[in-house]
């Protein structure tokens, strides 16, 4: 046993160092972790379609519990996110412009229809219009048939209206209206933008909450946001990375351009300049439409340049501002950590206080003179009352104190009603008891099946000296039985020493075959009459002011005999009152005097192991 406790006590004292060390390493404050990253391959080709995951996660992440440290990193984020998306619209407009897709059949098709159905449209808004001047100047019977022009020309109108929209719809669907999608998505930006704007970060108040569960929620919360940190910044990394990719393609063509489209040096050079002078003059529509167009793609390209290198450093600037935040997360996850290895350590620090209390007090009472049971009894208080106390403190640490105190006192006193119902129903009884029906010391009492003695009648006892059944002879057994008093009011009991408890008792006599019982009947019965007249008096009296009914006044205490054949003989069985504690003298009483009256005939008489009839009101 002591080798045990030996050993339970030092791996808890290596487990108390282990948990100090790390309690002394998280409470330093240390550098930033270092960044690393993995560059993602630039995607090659993009779409109109514009990603709005910076921005979506940059308002989810301002949206969670946020600290004072972190506020200024997340108004960061959201801003440089809602900037990017505007560049980036910006440039998907530009570039649906520039660089319109190439259309299927069936998207040139339904083109044809709408541009069938807008001339259409063209026309008839120029006959309205043309009719609805004519009408204002007509009278008469022109102005009747010029309305009825007009409301025909007017439906014709409305028709051909629901062509084109139907018509764009199909082609917008069809992937030949790129400027119609882009529009739409501006739309949404704007929406997203507003949003943006009406969000605003707010410090979350941080409560000190104690315990070892908090700080483990605490903690996990504190994780997934820096796992999507994290993400998020790879992300932004990724996103800078393939957008320089495009930057460099892009200045890689400009600069091709450039050199193909420089003039040569030399005689060819200046020959071909003159010539270039002299065709000038004559130059003809497509040829200036095509320099029109290269110097607009020239343009188009630097604004590309140019917003490539916007969105760049929007990225890298997201990606730096995620790795700050990350940084003040982590150092929120380590005074986390600290808090739990110090909730730990007190956990740790009490279990050794416990193994040495422990051994301490069994040392103690090894050397105390008390009786071995004692000992033992004392030892095993002692170990129980130091683990009730070690488990309740560690489960402070674990849970913390409570917040409510008032709910926690409902709860615990409504614990304690349901674990102590006995005792209070017990107290509750102990007034009954000592009602005018109740019980005193000395009385004879039936309590759940046991008879006795009363002899202490405490606030939430009654403890009875056992006497056994009525059948025995009502002697102690040397047994004192205790009961909660809660029966008084869950349960019965009899009281067989307060007046009126009259009980109904039995004498039984065989004569042998041949003998003649009458005589014999005759006399018992006077005996009987004559010990018990008294008392049948007084229980017919008492049972006439009690009763209530018809039938129980009419009740006889007069004795009953009753004679029947058995095997061997004749049996003669005598039913007499009497009172409870006076019931075994006046058996004994009648025994004897039935002794006398036979002398020395053949009568075998019953040993007094009768059962006690019922009380006077089973009689019949």
């Amino acid at each position: 046993m002591k080798m045990k406790q030996n050993v339970a006590a030092i791996a808890l004292l290596l487990l108390l160092a282990a948990a100090v060390y790390g309690f002394y390493r998280t409470g330093r404050p240390s550098s930033a972790p270092a960044k690393s990253t993995k560059m993602a391959s630039a995607e090659a080709a993009q779409g109109p379609i514009v990603d709005q995951t910076p921005l979506l996660t940059a308002q989810r992440l301002a949206q969670m519990p946020t600290s004072a440290e972190e506020k200024p990193f997340a108004e960061e984020a959201l801003r440089l996110a809602d900037h990017h998306m505007d560049l980036a619209y910006a440039a998907a407009e530009r570039d649906a412009e520039d660089h319109p897709p190439a259309l299927s059949a069936e998207a040139k098709s339904i083109e044809a229809r709408l541009k069938k159905s807008e001339d259409a449209l063209d026309t008839d808004n120029e006959l309205v219009e043309r009719l609805t001047a004519e009408e204002a100047k007509a009278t008469g019977a022109k102005k009747d048939a010029l309305h009825d022009q007009l409301v025909l020309a007017t439906a014709h109108q409305e028709e051909h209206q629901d062509e084109v929209d139907d018509a764009k719809a199909d082609l917008e669907r069809a992937g030949g209206d790129p400027k119609s999608r882009i529009e739409t998505m501006m739309q949404e930006h704007k929406a997203s933008s507003a949003a943006t704007d009406a969000l605003h970060v707010t410090v979350t108040a941080t409560t000190e909450e104690r315990g070892l569960i908090h700080r483990f929620g605490q903690w996990l919360a504190l994780h997934q946001k820096q796992l999507l940190l994290w993400k998020t910044k790879q992300e932004a990394e990724s996103a800078a990375a393939a957008l320089s990719v495009k930057h460099n393609a892009l200045e890689a063509q400009i600069s091709a351009r450039k050199i193909n489209s420089a003039p040569s040096s030399g005689p060819a050079g200046a020959s071909q300049e003159a010539a270039s002078g002299v065709n000038h003059a004559v130059l003809n529509h497509e040829e200036s439409a095509a320099l029109i167009k290269a110097a607009k793609q020239r343009a188009s390209d630097q604004k590309a340049l140019a917003s490539f290198d916007k969105q760049i450093d929007d990225q890298k600037q997201l990606a730096e501002n995620y790795g700050n935040w990350i940084v003040a997360v982590a150092a929120r996850q380590r005074a986390v950590i600290h808090g739990a290895l110090n909730g730990t350590s007190f956990i740790l620090g009490i279990l050794l206080i416990g193994v040495f209390f422990n051994s301490w007090l069994e040392h103690l009472l090894g050397k105390t003179s008390l009786d071995r049971r004692q000992v033992e009894t004392m030892r095993t208080l002692t170990r129980v009352s130091v683990q009730v106390f070690a488990v309740l403190f560690i489960l402070l640490v674990i849970f913390g104190p409570p917040s409510q105190l008032g709910t926690i006192l409902g709860l615990a006193g409504a614990g304690l009603t349901v674990a102590l119902k006995d005792f209070i129903v017990g107290f509750l009884g102990w007034f009954v008891l000592m009602g005018k029906n109740g019980v005193r010391l000395g009385d004879w009492v039936e309590i759940n099946g046991v008879t006795g003695e009363v002899v202490e009648l405490g606030m939430f006892h009654t403890v009875l000296l056992e006497t056994g059944n009525w059948t025995d002879s009502g002697h102690p057994t040397g047994r004192r039985v205790t009961f909660t008093n809660s029966y008084a009011i869950e349960g019965h009991y009899f009281n067989f020493s307060t007046s009126g408890q009259w009980m109904w008792d039995e004498l039984q006599v065989v004569l042998p075959t041949g003998q003649d019982p009458y005589p014999v009947v005759d006399a018992i019965q006077k005996k009987v009459a004559e010990a018990t007249t008294e008392s049948a008096k007084q229980a017919e009296q008492e049972w006439q002011r009690a009763a209530t009914s018809r039938q129980m006044t009419a009740l006889s205490a007069a004795p009953a005999i009753n004679v029947k054949p058995i095997i061997g003989g004749v049996e003669i069985a005598v039913r007499y009152i009497t009172r409870a504690n006076e019931r075994y003298q006046l058996r004994a009483k009648l025994y004897q005097a039935a002794v006398d009256l036979l002398g020395g005939k053949n009568v075998r008489l019953p040993q007094p192991q009768d059962q006690a009839a019922a009380p006077a009101s089973g009689q019949r």
